[in-house]
């Protein structure tokens, strides 16, 4: 039996459940007590595994006070690019994190060191950083 790769839809909806799931501080676990299901049905919906039905979609909405509009925000770019977003990266473990923290530092000279040192840190670990075409601004 061949295993079945997520539809590009159900893994966006998926991540934007896990987005928005961190900025609310809710863990899968918790998540999953509200809407009635297992944290691992809440993983599964998470990577797009398990297709998320539309009652339970709103009880997520309504969990999340978002409108169920915004689990499809991103729909309009191809497959390739949804993997490539900036929103995906988000849906890292501790990118949400990582990013209040780093909005709270006011001081743009400390903002511009601490992106050196991710980047080298990144590029120590094989891993690295993506460049934009031209140099940004903070």
């Amino acid at each position: 039996m061949s295993q079945r790769s997520p539809d590009p839809i159900d893994a966006l909806v998926g991540r934007n459940i896990r987005i928005h799931r961190i900025d609310k501080g809710l863990t899968q676990t918790e998540l999953g007590k509200r809407i009635g299901v297992t944290f691992q049905q809440v993983q599964k919906y998470e990577q797009g595994v398990n297709r998320v039905g539309g009652g339970r979609l709103y009880k997520i909405a309504d969990v999340l006070e978002l409108p169920i509009s915004t689990f499809f925000e991103g729909t309009h770019q191809t497959e390739h690019k949804v993997k490539e977003s900036p929103l995906a990266l988000l849906a890292e473990p501790h990118a949400l994190k990582l990013l209040r923290s780093f909005c709270q530092i006011d001081d743009m000279d400390v903002r511009r060191s601490l992106v050196e040192v991710v980047e080298r840190l990144a590029v120590k670990s094989g891993t690295p950083a993506r460049r934009s075409a031209g140099r940004q601004t903070m």
